[in-house]
């Protein structure tokens, strides 16, 4: 087949997007807002962007054209943390999903305890193995909905030893999820390798 993304209507080309796009990781990100109330939700329209300053982006979709805790506790404080979110803990993730007012407290909501950050004002989520605090270095929007796009420079990393190999976080001990088209999810619990291609020869 072929497709011209400019005829579909908003609802059919974000499901393209999501089918396409795949498997995209997922930030699953606690903020506050002014007044310290807490957030936590997940987004899989997130990468990483460059390692000098460690930084990822964030894309932060609105709802009717309004912008989403997550977005208005980012611009309110600045500040955020990004778990990597695993297959154990893969339920309790999606549900803080829910379309919830702000009051409404996502860390009690499904279960999970708070811990404090090093470096930014959010609390963290004490059973993520891997965490990355993170301040917004930059703010953008773009499309038609608008969406609102940050950049964040990780300032704190905190990873549970249990996941770690020479010191780095090992894919198939963490079982990070990715997100899919639909309802669907992976995870990296069983990678594989592909040799890269040897450099070129010195002459």
């Amino acid at each position: 087949m072929q497709l011209d993304p400019s005829t579909l209507a908003p609802r059919d080309a974000y499901r393209w997007m999501i089918a396409a796009v795949l498997p995209r990781p997922i930030a699953w990100i606690s903020t506050v807002n002014g007044a310290g109330q807490p957030n936590l939700a997940p987004f899989s329209f997130f990468g990483g962007v460059t390692a000098d300053p460690p930084t990822v982006m964030l894309s932060v979709g609105r709802r009717k054209g309004v912008r989403k805790d997550t977005a208005r506790n980012l611009l309110e404080t600045g500040e955020g943390v990004i778990h990597v979110p695993t297959r154990a803990l893969a339920e309790r993730m999606v549900a803080t999903s829910a379309e919830v007012g702000p009051e409404v407290d996502e860390f009690a909501l499904v279960g999970l305890a708070q811990a404090p950050s090093v470096k930014v004002r959010p609390p963290r989520v004490l059973e993520a193995p891997l965490a990355l605090e993170a301040r917004v270095e930059r703010h953008v929007e773009v499309g038609r909905g608008p969406v609102d796009v940050f950049l964040l420079e990780v300032v704190w990393v905190h990873a549970d030893d249990a996941i770690l190999v020479d010191g780095l976080p090992d894919p198939t001990l963490l079982a990070a999820v990715g997100r899919l088209g639909g309802e669907g999810y992976c995870d990296t619990s069983q990678p594989f390798a592909v040799a890269r291609p040897a450099p070129p020869r010195q002459k």
